[in-house]
């Protein structure tokens, strides 16, 4: 019995590797992804210029507030190139690919701010669009993209089957954007959108050199001996880069949480205030307490007691178990009823 089963997958396998060559999809040899990595981090002409076509669209498209403008710059971005090239010499411990790979990469992020710094400057818009401020607020999400992504990179530069996948893993990385958020920043002078932006970036780019590198040397380029001085690196720059994305990520989730108990305390009759509309301006964690800003509009402001709004702060604590500083800002409306003609 055992020996026909094993019989029927063997002749399964065989018949129908010929119909999914995938399955039997190996690695490019070491000496074929050398050359294809070598050729990648070289800093030409042509690297430049779609870096900074990419950087144009991009910034354009964070100024206009355009989601499909931006994914078409990361399509045509080249610096996941020289990143691989990085991921892969750091496995292999090959100081010389390193070097030319983080000139190349180096160069061409200090193009992409002083590129996307002139823009911005010319243009002269100085609203904080909604694509410019997710970029400055990164959390440990952004990290576990960029890992995912930065494997899926190794993965498809080892593989000449699924390198049309390469595409889709520069949308994903999404380098360009956060650098053309920094030079926006900079140009506006915005110190917390440009610090956000640059954790960004270096939480895209660590993230995958470290995940690349692991996938290559699972791959067997290289081996652990080698690879170990740059995996303790990457693993101690993740560490430190951890703890505000780790941060963010908490404010994100109190934010949530908040906004939702706000809802539910906006939806009791029992709660809000008649004929007032309710506006949640901002929701931001502190050290001791969380601090909501609300406005509250209404034609009748004498309505709404100090015993109202303590009632209301108090529902809050309770449904969160924790201490809220409410901030709360009246704003008189006038309503005028026009009667139609007859």
């Amino acid at each position: 019995m055992l020996y026909s089963t094993h019989h029927f997958l063997y002749f399964f396998w065989d018949r129908e590797n010929e119909n999914w060559p995938w399955l039997r999809d190996k690695p490019l040899p070491l000496s074929a992804l050398n050359r294809q990595l070598w050729k990648s981090s070289v800093p030409s002409l042509n690297y430049y210029l779609l870096l900074a076509l990419s950087t144009i669209i991009s910034t354009l498209g964070l100024l206009a507030d355009s989601a499909a403008t931006i994914i078409g710059a990361m399509i045509i971005a080249p610096l996941i190139g020289p990143i691989m090239a990085i991921a892969y010499a750091m496995v292999l411990n090959n100081r010389r690919l390193l070097k030319r790979a983080s000139v190349t990469l180096v160069t061409g992020v200090i193009m992409t701010v002083i590129v996307a710094m002139a823009i911005a400057s010319m243009i002269g818009l100085k609203a904080i669009r909604p694509e410019i401020l997710s970029r400055a607020n990164p959390s440990l999400i952004d990290l576990g993209v960029a890992m995912a992504a930065g494997a899926a990179g190794a993965y498809a530069k080892s593989r000449r089957s699924i390198a049309d996948a390469l595409p889709g893993v520069a949308i994903a990385v999404a380098l360009v954007p956060p650098l053309s958020v920094i030079g926006i920043g900079l140009s506006l002078q915005n110190l917390p959108v440009t610090i956000g932006a640059s954790l960004l970036f270096m939480t895209n780019l660590t993230g995958i050199i470290f995940s690349g590198g692991v996938v290559l040397l699972c791959q067997r380029y290289g081996n652990l001996a080698r690879a170990k001085g740059g995996l303790l690196l990457a693993i101690t720059v993740l560490s430190i880069l951890g703890i505000p994305l780790a941060l963010s990520l908490n404010n994100l989730l109190v934010q949530e949480n908040v906004n939702r108990e706000l809802e539910r305390a906006i939806a009791s009759e029992d709660l809000t205030f008649p004929d007032a509309e309710i506006r949640v301006m901002s929701v931001r964690p502190r050290r001791h307490a969380i601090l909501v800003e609300l406005d509250i509009v209404t034609p009748e402001i004498a309505s709404i007691s100090q015993e109202q709004l303590a009632e209301f702060k108090a529902f809050l604590e309770a449904e969160l178990d924790q201490p809220i500083d409410l901030r709360v800002q009246l704003i008189p409306v006038r309503v005028f009823t026009l009667p139609a003609s007859p």
